[in-house]
């Protein structure tokens, strides 16, 4: 998406207008995804990997917006955990995003494209966790 702002229609007033940077409608989502049971992770790179190590996340991280002549469109890319109904979470996922983003800015979303890059089993969100806490002794 290019780095333009996003003007909020019939918004404007004798006060000014009102835009919103469209990272902001990325964290909304990476926000709203995360709260969806069943999803364990956004796909990210390697410097939101080590930011959640630290102890920072990066909300954003596996969400894309796109503005075409269709309207407003977000594709997420996760990690579902193991055992539960993809479509079932995915849909969530599209109802949550579009909510939520209808919600804090006014604005609808056309689209939302849920792309599972993979299953995440029991065994390896355990070793996911030791290693987290393993780094974060290693911080201490």
């Amino acid at each position: 998406m290019e780095e333009t702002n996003i003007p909020l229609k019939d918004k404007n007033t004798a006060l000014g207008n009102i835009e919103i940077a469209p990272e902001v409608l990325e964290v909304i989502s990476g926000i709203a995804v995360n709260e969806v049971d069943g999803v364990y992770a956004m796909r990210g790179t390697f410097k939101s990997g080590v930011n959640e190590l630290l102890g920072r996340s990066s909300h954003n991280k596996g969400v894309h917006l796109n503005i075409d002549e269709h309207g407003l469109s977000v594709d997420v890319y996760c990690y579902i955990k193991y055992g539960v109904s993809v479509p079932k979470v995915a849909l969530e996922m599209q109802q949550k995003i579009k909510e939520q983003i209808l919600f804090m800015s006014d604005l609808e979303v056309n689209i939302v494209n849920v792309h599972v890059v993979g299953l995440v089993t029991p065994r390896e969100i355990e070793k996911h966790q030791a290693g987290l806490a393993k780094g974060l002794e290693e911080q201490e």
